[in-house]
Formats: C-alpha cells, structure tokens, sequence
C-alpha cells in the first residue's frame, strides 16, 4: 500500500478556520505540488480531501477527481485518517490532503508505530509505502517533498 500525505498549502489566517482560503504564495505552492504528485502518482491513486476551503483549493490544484471525506477536517485523528485511507488494507494508492499535526502523526504511527508530533510543513508532501518482504512487513520513505525544492529544480 502507498499513503500519501499531502499537507494544504499555505492559508490566510482567520475564522472561521474551515473557511480560510490559500494566499497567493499558497496557490502557487499548490500548483507546484500537483504538477509534481500529477507526474508521479498512478492513475489509480485514490484522493480524500478535508472538507475545509483551503484544502479543497489545493485539491483543484491537482485537477483530479477527489472525494471530501468529513472525517479529514481539522481536529481528526490520526487513527479516523488511517481509517478513511482504509490503512493498510487498501490495494491502491491513497492521497490525503488535510492538516497538521494530523498528518505528522499519521506519519509517525505509519514509520514508528507510535503517534508523535513530527512536523509537515505547509504544501509539502510525504510518500509512506509498505510492503511484504520474506514474511515481515516494512514502512518506507518513498520521497518527501516540498514546493521550495521544486522551485529550485525547475530553475536550474
């Protein structure tokens, strides 16, 4: 199975918090992002959105269909994401654009089994993957990425 978390990019501030919308900066980190994840994922990658406006806009940004999952929007655990994600029974790959520190503690249950609190910056996209190996389960990096550093390669 392969998870996808992919954090919304950056948002004005505001309430109500579900309704705060991206800043230019943000629009433009987005549009980075999905040019990125658009080359990358597999056609037949499931995408779970939050319900809140700042996640649905990044969503767009990415220009495919996508489903808003209630259970995403700020506050949820990182067990309700898991659930949604139908982690790790899923056969496809699934994209989560939602919030923090949700998404960091998704990631930490996923690679340590243990929710803590990492951080996953604003726009940045973390690829999780697991596999069956000679009987044992294992949890990789695939990549992590950011819309800095694709700022930096596509000008290069």
């Amino acid at each position: 199975m392969e998870l996808i978390l992919w954090r919304h990019a950056e948002a004005e501030l505001g309430e109500p918090d579900e309704g705060r919308a991206l800043t230019a900066k943000g629009h433009k980190q987005a549009w980075k992002m999905a040019e990125w994840l658009d080359h990358n994922l597999p056609n037949s990658c499931k995408i779970l959105v939050s319900p809140a406006t700042r996640t649905l806009q990044t969503a767009e940004a990415l220009g495919r269909k996508f489903k808003v999952v209630n259970e995403l929007a700020p506050g949820a655990s990182a067990q309700q994401i898991l659930t949604a994600a139908h982690w790790p029974d899923s056969r496809e790959p699934v994209l989560i654009i939602g919030h923090q520190p949700t998404l960091g503690q998704v990631a930490s249950l996923v690679i340590s089994g243990n929710v803590q609190n990492w951080s996953v910056r604003k726009g940045n996209a973390w690829w999780i993957v697991q596999r069956e190996r000679e009987e044992n389960t294992e949890h990789y990096i695939r990549a992590v990425m950011a819309p800095e550093l694709l700022n930096k390669a596509q000008n290069n």
